[in-house]
């Protein structure tokens, strides 16, 4: 077959999207599965003895207290530190969600904090991609787009179970991950590449995968952003972005990976600030103070005992509704179990505490809510807590094993989207051949490999692609001279000779 020649061979661009036609069939599709009990998230199922003494030894205020994640950084002066410290010691909470720093220094703290607890804190992170997210000198997987093109979910699975064992290494219990919102709106700001995709069963299918490895790794999984954040065109930490959709799109879309984890032993779900009319009327209520969404849909319907975070309550998608406090006590009464990220958690507690007294919380909810996060605790080792092996961390965080499973998803997630003309392999010999970098710095790793191979001419275009930039870069392309083959045979020759060694 005779191949068109092209002046230009070199563009790969993942376009994901979904259209509206697509999605009006999905409003119509009837979910074909025989409906069945959730499998009970792995903490209810392991013994509760220390949960239960431990229980018995708190006052009220401090099981209020237990119920707070309050924010940590290892990149912070000493001052902050030492606030942290204030807060354990004196208010006994309940953990803590590390930000940015670095995996020794966090280590360090781990075991300060650790070591002034009465009651041993549950340590969260943000940990989609792995420490990376987080941790300067760590590793970093592919985010959960590219997770999404790989065709053995096997390999997700190792992913998460590689990251559990870094986790658990550095003392960190809670994953908030999977990111299970579908994406099907391109202009969201802040889920896009977060996401698996746009088709709803390929998001639960990963998202199940990623749970897997982390749970049977030790490590809490956590579900987000219920009740899904995928069609949004804002940011909820800045804003409250609304999902006007019918219950029927609803439960056709957004919350049918939800639910899909669910059924197979989710261990936390966080609920995402975000105003759902048609699952409460209340206008302007996000869905994180929303009675609802958070008992009525996810506790009642979906049938989730699990631990349920909130996000961030500083977040302005639900800082803006109330004052601190009062944003906490109302996120408890609408069903959350763990305030992540309280303004202020003292004012936190003190309000909770004033809402028990008055009546207006019953103080067995306390008392339900502190035991489930205490047998979370136990289920992570937290009965058995031991100091972060400082020794070698580094090494231990950033194996040969773990680099060669890296390179296994990104070799696995490579894509070909779209090649109708039939122009790969590409021919090396007598074309002209350019890479364009979008939104990276010339000779990036990529563009090195390809001039291994041949002579490549390489450009690069800004993140946002203005219509004179675009013109300006096919316009240099088009004076490229054809590359000769010489490069190529000496490769592919050196190839072939390492291969038949």
């Amino acid at each position: 077959m005779k191949r068109a020649s092209i002046p230009l061979a070199l563009l790969a661009i993942s376009l994901l999207s979904i259209s509206s036609g697509q999605v009006k069939q999905l409003e119509s599709v009837e979910d074909p599965r025989p409906a069945r009990s959730p499998i009970p998230p792995p903490f209810l199922n392991a013994n509760s003895h220390w949960a239960d003494s431990v229980l018995s030894t708190l006052s009220l205020d401090e099981r209020i207290a237990q119920l707070m994640m309050v924010a940590a950084y290892s990149n912070k002066e000493a001052k902050h530190a030492t606030e942290i410290e204030g807060l354990i010691r004196e208010r006994n909470i309940g953990g803590l969600i590390f930000f940015q720093g670095g995996p020794g220094r966090q280590a360090k703290l781990t075991n300060r904090y650790q070591a002034v607890a009465k009651t041993p804190l549950m340590l969260g992170m943000d940990l989609e991609w792995g420490l990376a997210m987080r941790l300067d000198s760590t590793m970093r997987f592919p985010r959960q787009m590219a997770l999404g093109a790989i065709q053995d979910d096997a390999l997700i699975e190792a992913m998460g179970l590689e990251i559990a064992r870094q986790m658990k290494r550095l003392g960190v219990h809670v994953s908030f991950s999977p990111v299970v919102d579908v994406n099907n709106n391109p202009a969201n700001p802040v889920i896009n590449d977060r996401s698996f995709g746009e088709d709803r069963e390929n998001v639960a299918r990963k998202g199940i995968a990623y749970m897997r490895g982390l749970q049977n790794g030790g490590v809490i999984a956590t579900a987000k952003h219920f009740p899904g954040h995928g069609d949004t065109d804002s940011d909820s930490h800045h804003a409250l972005p609304m999902i006007a959709h019918s219950r029927t799109r609803l439960d056709s879309l957004e919350l049918y990976p939800f639910h899909r984890l669910v059924e197979e032993g989710l261990g936390a779900i966080m609920v995402g600030h975000l105003e759902v009319p048609a699952l409460d009327v209340n206008k302007g209520l996000p869905s994180t103070l929303s009675k609802p969404i958070v008992s009525d849909l996810l506790s009642g319907e979906f049938g989730f005992n699990g631990l349920v975070f909130t996000d961030a309550l500083n977040m302005k998608g639900v800082a803006n509704a109330d004052k601190p406090g009062e944003i906490e006590l109302r996120a408890l009464l609408a069903g959350n179990d763990v305030l992540l990220f309280p303004q202020d958690p003292v004012k936190a507690i003190e309000r909770i505490r004033q809402a028990v007294d008055a009546g207006e919380i019953d103080a067995a909810l306390i008392e339900h809510k502190c035991l489930k996060l205490l047998r979370a605790k136990e289920w992570a080792g937290l009965a058995k807590q031991q100091p972060v092996k400082l020794e070698g961390i580094n090494d231990d965080l950033n194996t040969m094993s773990g680099i060669q499973l890296r390179r296994a998803l990104y070799g696995s997630a490579i894509t070909v989207a779209k090649d109708h003309k039939g122009l790969l392999p590409l021919p090396l010999s007598g074309h002209r051949i350019a890479s364009v970098v979008i939104g990276d710095t010339l000779n990036n790793t990529f563009q090195q490999s390809l001039g291994r191979y041949t002579d490549v001419k390489q450009f690069r275009c800004d993140k946002t692609i203005t219509r004179d930039s675009l013109q300006g870069t096919a316009a240099q392309t088009r004076r490229i001279r054809p590359c000769g083959c010489e490069r190529a045979q000496h490769h592919l020759a050196r190839e072939q000779g390492l291969r038949n060694t």
